[in-house]
């Protein structure tokens, strides 16, 4: 029987097989930021033990640092407190440090691939649920717990029970104005946020070879929302070319002998998955959440189910807390509800492609005069590069806010708050309650949908000129 793509990068970095069922793995690359790191550097220190290999840990400041121009740390005294320590931290351990004042600085799952930090084949954690962003690369990449974040700095080794396997095939030709934020909604919107728990997800399929890599990192960035720590995909010529150049890749000769193994991580004609999913991503349109939870997800024209249809009385009561949360009644389309404000950022839209999307949309057109509309690019690189072609003069103009780099609005850990009551269409991950601000009300969304949102000052379909 052959192996699948998660099975050969495992077996390549198993250590020790140890008691009750875990293995002891190697970790080629440890990312950090400043809102869980600085605590468990801390710990680390307070144990007597000190970093394995700084070589392997890189650091940046995303989570709470401003986001307003010109800033240099946080807006709060307590998170400038963190970002300070952390620069301190890493300075004095000998860990590089991606920071405003050298120009690398940008969001943990942004910068890893942006920089060739992430590459196939490795095995890279970091302490925030959403690293299985770096699997589009070919990589095994997951989150880790504080407790976990010590041992991988004392050890550079993580303690882990093998997963299950998933394969979901994504076949056919997606509509137009379809995007990656659409098929991976669509999928958790028919599977439900647990469906994946306990397994590693592969996603492969015509539509997936399809995907440039930036929409890649944005589909896999969501496989923790369907309950999988570990989402990939397998490394081809688009990852290839995409790796080829950035700053901690391989260049030349080396490049060409990684590509020759790198060539060789895909699944084997007769793995055999625990699960496979097939999806005829035709059939996909542009999604939108409705509710508190990314499986609360329909097509952007429909209507607002009803949780009186819900036979299970749990799930029943879930649906109608819910509805009552976000202000909504079942049966309401959802391209007629207006909005108060746009977010559009996040560790999964916040890439150059997807600003070039939004640039494309707004031009010559203006922001409804009731919606607040930011835009919160990846990285600073991300931020020069489309400065460079001018994104930002569009954005200005059509009255969105042109922010520096930063999660941001997306877990509102800096202070960029969606206002109690408030109505918002974001591209970020998840829409809990209160995780953009107490009492606000977030729809995620594509780019497309969230640009054309933002002049319609409704939700709306993006702009293609074509039906979705």
């Amino acid at each position: 029987m052959g192996h699948t793509l998660f099975d050969k990068i495992w077996n390549q970095h198993v250590i020790a097989e140890l008691p009750g069922g875990e293995s002891l793995l190697h970790v080629d690359r440890h990312l950090m930021h400043e809102l869980t790191s600085v605590a468990a550097i801390r710990a680390l220190e307070s144990r007597g033990a000190t970093v394995h290999d700084p070589s392997l840990t890189f650091a940046t400041v995303d989570h709470v640092i401003s986001t307003r121009p010109g800033r240099t740390a946080g807006d709060a005294q307590w998170s400038t407190i963190a970002i300070d320590t952390l620069r301190e931290q890493t300075s004095r351990l000998g860990i590089d440090r991606f920071d405003v004042d050298d120009g690398r600085q940008g969001i943990v799952h942004v910068i890893g691939p942006e920089l060739g930090l992430t590459l196939p084949g490795l095995l890279l954690v970091c302490a925030d649920s959403h690293t299985c962003t770096h699997g589009a690369l070919g990589a095994i990449a997951f989150g880790i717990g504080s407790s976990e974040q010590v041992h991988v700095l004392a050890t550079q080794t993580i303690r882990q029970k093998r997963p299950k396997t998933m394969r979901v095939r994504f076949d056919g030709r997606t509509r137009p104005g379809v995007e990656a934020k659409d098929m991976i909604l669509y999928l958790i919107g028919l599977l439900g946020t647990s469906a994946a728990t306990g397994y590693a997800v592969e996603y492969a399929g015509s539509a997936i070879e399809a995907l440039e890599m930036e929409a890649r990192l944005t589909l896999c960035n969501l496989s923790i929302e369907l309950g999988a720590k570990v989402g990939m995909i397998a490394p081809d010529e688009v990852t290839f070319a995409y790796v080829a150049g950035r700053d901690y890749a391989p260049a030349g000769a080396a490049l060409e002998q990684a590509i020759v193994q790198w060539r060789r991580l895909t699944s084997d004609a007769d793995a055999v998955f625990d699960r496979e999913i097939a999806i005829d991503a035709s059939l996909i349109r542009p999604q939108v959440t409705w509710g508190t939870s990314p499986e609360h997800v329909i097509a952007i024209d429909g209507r607002i189910p009803d949780p009186a249809e819900e036979p299970d009385a749990m799930r029943r009561e879930t649906l109608e807390k819910a509805l009552s949360y976000m202000q909504l009644q079942p049966g309401r389309r959802l391209d007629e509800i207006p909005i108060d404000r746009v977010f559009i950022g996040s560790c999964t839209n916040s890439r150059l492609s997807d600003l070039r999307n939004v640039a494309s949309i707004v031009k010559g057109r203006h922001v409804a005069p009731h919606v607040q509309a930011w835009v919160v690019p990846g990285s600073i690189d991300v931020k020069r590069r489309a400065e460079r072609e001018g994104l930002d003069h569009i954005f200005i103009e059509a009255g969105f806010e042109w922010r520096e780099p930063g999660c941001s609005m997306c877990v509102g850990a800096n202070g960029d708050l969606v206002g109690t009551g408030e109505r918002c269409v974001s591209t970020s991950n998840r829409n809990f309650v209160g995780r953009q601000g107490p009492g606000a009300l977030t729809h995620l969304a594509s780019p497309g949908v969230a640009a054309a949102s933002a002049i319609a000052g409704k939700i709306a379909m993006p702009s293609t000129g074509r039906a979705a």
